[in-house]
């Protein structure tokens, strides 16, 4: 498995301790990251949303999404199952892949350069699913940057040079809401399309449905006894949800029933 470590032509030279700790962290990668996800491992096998519900979690337009997930003429970008009428086509991986492409996206990468800047990240990291990989976290601005520069690519070059002593921590900080495990791969996403309550999609807990981290209730539940007329307060007290997240959790869910 290649890595690169820090040097004189780094987008963002480091020094002394830093760069010594730079080099821990990236032989510390070097040896954990994954060979390949299991074939039957939840993540990659279990549909858990459709493409307009995954949009409305991650808040992408879902025509962006479409045409990640199924371009016309290219490979996709963000794996799903075939269409299956209304039922579920997007895994947690598909998910995860959708999550950090809009990353890319909010830490200005053109949106005509995201591809190309992807098939560099996998082709440098050489793994099937390279984008939910930790190694998208601790090396991806570096590869980017490195692509850009390699490719006269003028339009990525001024996104990565405008900042380019913080676009890796630009990068990083969008990634957070992404738990990566034991192994390398993406875990957990905590879903950015809520303003006070803190949600999270997890394969491994409530069959991979959106879970409220406070009260641990599924945000399905809450929603069926709005649905069922019930208060604010009466949903909050039910399930030990703080009213606020209560509210913000009906929010997102009106918004994609619309």
């Amino acid at each position: 498995m290649s890595f690169r470590l820090p040097n004189e032509r780094s987008a963002w030279p480091l020094a002394g301790a830093d760069r010594r700790r730079e080099y821990d962290r990236l032989i510390a990668t070097a040896m954990t990251s994954p060979s390949t996800l299991a074939p039957d491992d939840p993540r990659l096998i279990r549909a858990l949303f459709t493409l307009r519900e995954s949009a409305a979690y991650l808040g992408v337009p879902v025509s962006t999404l479409h045409q990640w997930a199924r371009p016309k003429g290219a490979e996709p970008l963000v794996t799903v199952f075939p269409r299956a009428g209304r039922s579920a086509t997007v895994p947690f991986v598909g998910f995860a892949e959708a999550f950090v492409l809009s990353a890319l996206r909010s830490a200005g990468v053109p949106m005509q350069r995201i591809r190309p800047a992807v098939a560099k990240l996998s082709a440098e990291i050489g793994l099937d699913h390279a984008l939910v990989s930790k190694r998208v976290y601790t090396d991806g601005a570096e590869l980017i940057f490195d692509y850009a520069k390699s490719s006269d690519d003028e339009a990525l070059l001024t996104v990565v040079r405008t900042g380019q002593q913080h676009f890796a921590q630009i990068i990083r900080n969008y990634l957070k809401p992404i738990s990566y495990g034991d192994d390398g791969w993406a875990q957990q996403v905590h879903l950015p399309a809520y303003r006070s309550a803190e949600v999270l999609v997890d394969p491994n807990q409530a069959f991979g449905q959106p879970l409220v981290v406070h009260g641990g209730a599924r945000v399905e539940d809450l929603v069926d006894r709005f649905q069922a007329g019930d208060r604010f307060a009466d949903i909050a007290n039910d399930f030990g949800v703080p009213a606020a997240e209560v509210e913000d959790v009906i929010r997102v869910a009106l918004r994609l029933a619309a």
